[in-house]
């Protein structure tokens, strides 16, 4: 005779049916946050109508819609081209465009050196070393308000008059800046963009592959050059595809000024180069920190892999310091854009700038500055965003 064993059977827990209510704890705690929210809106909600009301006793015009009208003051430096019935929207496109290209070379430069100092804190030359620990000592405890004066000084004072310019093949560095040759746009320096974009994809996803591969063999492959010759070779060739331009607008000295090319203006090199080198010395200490956060076990577990120092350095330390980098790193590069409303100390007109100008003339001042805020916080959010991606992409990934 067989004998089954019999299995009770079980019921599977059924879902709660969650209900706001004073009695339980997590009901009390969302009438809490209701509470709250609603509390804050009322509070802005007053603010607002007090405002409004207080301006309409007094006289005072309020909305967006002096956007649509002439702005009729001049921009010395302007990504883009504006006329003199252009509107204020496009003067404040222009503001919101020269703080982005402050802030995107700024980032570039300020990580590039920022990483070199930090990295130079390990070095075995002492002098080297000692450099590095100056640099970060200087730059991070003077004022960053004190370092663009000094830096418009230089640029402006320092530095020969335009007929007597410091000049480099066809580069000019004098009081009007830095001159340079910039090419005649044509198809094909965008197909070259254009290519040299997909070959960023292409490192990026080479890297990924090359790195597996050492995490399953050991053996490193050359990223770095493979990277930029894919780089290179696409940009060439979309350059090839466009007709090949190859002409180019050459700064020269001309009766007043250095005319032609490219050019940045004293006051983007003096905001630049104090927001790079304060923001870098910050960067530098981050660096510092997370290296100094990877045990020295590390270090020599890759020595006795056969690595050199700057394969153990580039390969073993700094991935795993990445993740204690990145947090900290986000601040600095959120800290930059957001300083370089001090552009207005120097005439270098940013963003802030053009909404001082606006109020002024218009006196929408709290229109003005909303949109100030605005842009600034979408820039912020945006870039949190960003290296919170790049984050969770250089986390340790369990297995």
């Amino acid at each position: 005779m067989s004998h089954f064993s019999m299995i009770e059977a079980r019921p599977l827990p059924g879902k709660k049916n969650r209900s706001i209510s004073w009695r339980s704890r997590e009901g009390r705690s969302v009438i809490y946050q209701i509470v709250a929210i609603l509390s804050v809106l009322a509070l802005v909600g007053l603010l607002v109508s007090n405002t409004l009301t207080n301006m309409r006793l007094r006289g005072i015009q309020s909305g967006y819609d002096f956007l649509f009208q002439p702005f009729g003051f001049d921009i010395s430096e302007t990504l883009i081209e504006y006329a003199p019935n252009s509107t204020y929207l496009v003067a404040f496109l222009i503001g919101m465009l020269n703080t982005l290209k402050v802030a995107l070379i700024g980032i570039a430069l300020a990580t590039l050196l920022g990483v070199l100092v930090g990295v130079g804190r390990f070095s075995a030359n002492f002098l080297v070393r000692k450099i590095c620990y100056g640099f970060v000592e200087f730059f991070r405890n003077v004022p960053v308000y004190l370092q663009l004066l000094i830096w418009y000084l230089v640029f402006t004072e320092a530095l020969p008059d335009f007929d007597k310019a410091w000049t480099l093949g066809h580069f000019y560095l004098s009081k009007n800046g830095v001159s340079f040759p910039w090419p005649v746009w044509q198809m094909g320096q965008t197909l070259a963009l254009l290519g040299a974009a997909l070959g960023g994809v292409f490192a990026i996803y080479y890297r990924r592959k090359a790195k597996a591969h050492f995490d399953q063999t050991g053996q490193t492959r050359p990223v770095l050059w493979v990277s930029m010759a894919v780089t290179l070779a696409l940009a060439v060739l979309g350059w090839l595809l466009g007709g090949a331009p190859s002409e180019w607008n050459l700064p020269k000295v001309g009766d007043f000024q250095i005319e032609n090319g490219g050019v940045f203006s004293p006051e983007f090199m003096a905001l630049l180069c104090g927001l790079v080198f304060y923001t870098a010395s910050f960067i530098a200490e981050v660096v510092r920190s997370g290296i100094a956060s990877v045990s020295l076990g590390q270090h020599e577990a890759s020595a006795s892999l056969g690595l050199t120092k700057s394969q153990s350095m580039r390969l073993v330390v700094l991935p795993q310091a990445l993740r204690v980098i990145i947090p900290p790193l986000t601040s600095q590069y959120l800290n930059l854009t957001k300083n370089s409303s001090l552009a207005v100390a120097i005439g270098y007109p940013e963003l802030v700038s053009i909404a001082n100008t606006t109020l002024n003339q218009t006196g929408r001042a709290i229109e003005a500055l909303s949109i100030v805020m605005l842009v600034y916080l979408t820039l912020s959010l945006i870039t949190s965003a960003l290296m919170n991606w790049f984050n969770a992409s250089a986390a340790i990934q369990e297995r």
